[in-house]
């Protein structure tokens, strides 16, 4: 853009001289004083007239050139406003289901109030595009709210309605290039459970990340959570880049106040669970500072950015 305002400003520089020197040879040829042994020349008012067809053409060819030398003012008319009323109303849904949320005594709740609080964010429209590659959606996310769904299994309800540990979503590019996305409990400063979870989106694709094939039902038990598989698992054509799939990697419980780490007892990488720690999260609304996100659970998350 610098560059095109100085170009135009020069072209029209030279045009400006052009018809500055122009009008100086008008001058000089209506009245031009005779030198010694020569008849003096004038010019007829024929000539006087062409000549000043050929400047206004040029110079109407050329007027866009001087637009660019002056500012572009405001303009003064009336402007509509349904953007800003659409914005504000979203920042009021946001408020208000933040003020809901920290009204809650436990996070995993079916709550009406919220649930309505998140279709409404959802169907907004004021969603960060992509939000699976935005670059919003890095950082550390605290999980405030997800439901209780029945395809969960009985250890994660029970670990994520306990209250009182933090409870923290990662999502970051490790130092090999690879998109992380890891689940946190805090019980305290230094004493942590963290299970680290290999993403991949279309900015960090993983090929051999398959989709997943069973439901991840155990002799028809449900006890790591049952999934949507098939045709009930297939994105949303009309939400591009709003996925995030991952397979759980690997998990510790890290220990700082003694100095010990001690590895999760579930062997996510053993070939017989590979598909069953298998998952993924749609995110279906995204700000700078709220995530809403359903996984394939069928559970649905509300998450809170954290500085």
């Amino acid at each position: 853009d610098l560059k095109l305002v100085t170009h135009t400003r020069a072209r029209s520089k030279a045009l400006l001289d052009i018809c500055f020197s122009s009008s100086s040879i008008l001058a000089a040829g209506v009245n031009q004083t005779p030198q010694e042994g020569r008849p003096a020349r004038t010019m007829s008012s024929l000539h006087l007239q062409q000549l000043l067809v050929v400047l206004l053409v040029v110079c109407s060819i050329h007027c866009s050139a001087f637009q660019n030398l002056f500012p572009n003012f405001p303009s003064f008319a009336a402007t509509p406003k349904t953007a800003t009323k659409k914005t504000t109303g979203v920042v009021e849904l946001e408020e208000r289901l933040l003020a809901a949320l920290a009204n809650q005594d436990a996070r995993l709740s079916n709550s009406d109030e919220v649930a309505q609080l998140v279709e409404q964010l959802e169907a907004s429209g004021a969603s960060i595009e992509r939000p699976a590659i935005a670059p919003e959606v890095y950082g550390k996310w605290r999980l405030m709210q997800t439901t209780n769904a029945d395809s969960a299994s009985p250890i994660q309800r029970k670990a994520v309605d306990t209250s009182k540990f933090a409870i923290y979503q990662d999502i970051e590019v490790n130092s090999e290039g690879n998109l992380i996305v890891s689940q946190v409990v805090k019980f305290s400063d230094k004493n942590a459970l963290r299970v680290d979870a290999i993403g991949s989106t279309s900015a960090y694709p993983i090929d051999e990340l398959t989709d997943r094939e069973g439901t991840g039902k155990i002799l028809g038990l449900n006890i790591l959570g049952v999934s949507l598989v098939g045709d009930e698992a297939e994105e949303d054509p009309t939400r591009p880049d709003s996925r995030i799939r991952f397979v759980f990697d690997e998990g510790n419980f890290d220990l700082g106040a003694i100095g010990l780490k001690i590895p999760y007892p579930v062997p996510f990488r053993w070939p017989l669970f590979r598909d069953a720690v298998k998952g993924w999260i749609d995110i279906t609304y995204l700000s700078e500072r709220i995530r809403i996100a359903r996984g394939n659970k069928g559970t649905t998350f509300v998450l809170v950015k954290e500085d």
